[in-house]
């Protein structure tokens, strides 16, 4: 029997999400770091910041994004976009207060 569909399959090895967990629970461990040191209004952000670093690790390793179809990553490459405005226009509200 065979398949019309050519699809590619990637297999990723075990050692690849390894890596990503470690890294996420280092970036954890940075969040948890920046609540014990006070940075003031900059705590906010950089918590924010390692916040988008985990999420973009788990939406490309763990979803398997980086290897689905180049359209989805645009729709998600929107969403961050649409994020980071919407982050930009809180602080520009918190900073002017």
């Amino acid at each position: 029997m065979s398949h019309d569909t050519h699809e590619e399959v990637h297999i990723t090895p075990y050692s690849t999400y390894i890596i990503i967990l470690a890294l996420l629970l280092v970036l954890t461990a940075i969040t948890v770091g920046v609540t014990v040191i006070h940075l003031g209004t900059f705590s906010v952000a950089v918590a924010l910041f390692v916040a988008t670093i985990k999420g973009t690790l788990v939406l490309l390793y763990f979803m398997h994004l980086k290897f689905d179809n180049k359209l989805f990553l645009g729709l998600v490459a929107i969403v961050f976009a649409v994020y980071t405005a919407v982050i930009a226009i809180t602080f520009i509200d918190y900073l002017s207060r």
